[in-house]
């Protein structure tokens, strides 16, 4: 289906710290490929939304500083708590790019008009109740109407859903499979990822534990391995299992596509260098989650990085992730890996631009799919072609 709207891409939440990130990827990869898609050969006709005229203007100015073609981005006011903007906005483009939350307080309106407009969406929700909610009330009505609603489209969950798709067709097909990613990292993080994760932690535990997506009930044994911590030889690290939403988008993408065979299981983990960095991170982790459910604690909480903060573009710049992936069915074993620069930030603001442009352009090349879906049934192979092509390593390292 091809959409004529006035913009290929619509960016919601521009003038929020991750949401301008994402504009001056844009801005940059339009100079970089004087303005054009690599995969369109033609302008990309992007714009910029928020609830802030004033700081939209700003957010444009930055950008024209970056490539003067910028005096082109459109500017779009709209707020989640006026659903005739959301309409509006979503009418004018053929994907909305969102970084507005926490998402299970300010996100289900933008995806609502999303289905009406019959516009793509994408997120970068860490939020597994959001998630589930979507899938409960959302995934049938989207899929009638040809929409991809896409969840999880930065550091949470990209990196992990992608490259465990990137493992399995290394793997025979027809075996059952078996596959752990570790993930190491250097990285700060936004006041907006601080609110939206003690959110999260306030209300643990009241979410189910997985949504069901689409799909034939039983087509294919599907489950979480038994996580547990343990030394890994072969990382000289110890790993623990990492409590993220990543486990879950896994699992529903294995749910969903034949290449994860007849039988598969995922296990997710953190790398930590030593026994004592373990001991202190899960004892921190525990008083933040405890003291995340008093309400006067939480507030105090709320105080250590705001909304609209984040870290600068020297830390940034410093930051890394690696993924590795061990996966192995009855005949094969093979280690793989995704790695990149900055996850939260940079490398996220990359990850959801590129699966907007992925959405508004390569449809011929897509899986023939809608509703409420995860990146890898979604985009599946196109995007790791995509991100691959944007500087992010999808790598073979055994096997």
């Amino acid at each position: 289906m091809t959409i004529d709207r006035t913009y290929d891409v619509i960016v919601f939440g521009a003038t929020g710290f991750t949401g301008r990130l994402v504009a001056e990827y844009l801005a940059t990869k339009g100079k970089e490929a004087s303005a054009r898609d690599d995969a369109a050969g033609r302008s990309i006709r992007w714009a910029i939304a928020g609830r802030n005229a004033g700081r939209l203007a700003e957010v444009k100015a930055a950008l024209e500083a970056i490539d003067p073609a910028c005096s082109s981005v459109g500017v779009v006011e709209a707020t989640s708590e006026d659903a005739a903007s959301l309409d509006r906005m979503a009418s004018q483009a053929r994907v909305v790019i969102t970084t507005v939350g926490p998402y299970s307080t300010r996100g289900e309106p933008l995806v609502e008009a999303c289905i009406r407009a019959g516009t793509d969406y994408a997120d970068l929700t860490g939020e597994p109740e959001f998630v589930d909610r979507l899938v409960e009330r959302h995934h049938e009505a989207a899929r009638a109407r040809g929409v991809r609603i896409v969840n999880c489209c930065g550091f949470d969950s990209i990196p992990h859903d992608l490259g465990a798709l990137f493992t399995v067709t290394r793997l025979p097909a027809g075996e059952p499979i078996v596959v752990e990613g570790i993930v190491r990292a250097h990285a700060s993080f936004s006041g907006g990822t601080w609110q939206s994760l003690l959110e999260i932690m306030a209300r643990g535990g009241s979410r189910k534990r997985e949504a069901r997506p689409e799909g034939a009930p039983g087509a294919r044994k599907v489950q979480g391995v038994k996580a547990r911590i343990r030394y890994e030889k072969g990382l000289r690290a110890w790993v623990c299992p990492m409590p993220s939403i990543d486990p879950q988008v896994v699992l529903r993408s294995a749910r969903e596509l034949d290449v994860y065979g007849p039988d598969f299981q995922y296990g997710h983990y953190m790398q930590v260098k030593s026994g004592l960095q373990l001991v202190v991170g899960i004892a921190g982790f525990g008083a933040v989650a405890a003291l995340a459910k008093v309400g006067p604690a939480r507030e105090l909480l709320r105080k250590v990085r705001r909304p609209g903060e984040g870290p600068s573009a020297e830390e940034r710049a410093r930051s890394w992730f690696q993924v590795t992936f061990q996966g192995k069915s009855a005949s094969r074993r093979v280690v793989t890996r995704v790695s990149g620069g900055d996850p939260g930030y940079s490398e996220t603001a990359k990850m959801v631009a590129e699966s907007a442009l992925c959405m508004a352009f390569d449809r011929e090349r897509l899986p023939a799919r809608a509703g409420v879906l995860t990146p890898a049934v979604a985009m599946g192979e196109r995007l790791i072609e995509r991100l691959q092509a944007a500087g992010i390593r999808f790598e073979l390292l055994e096997g």
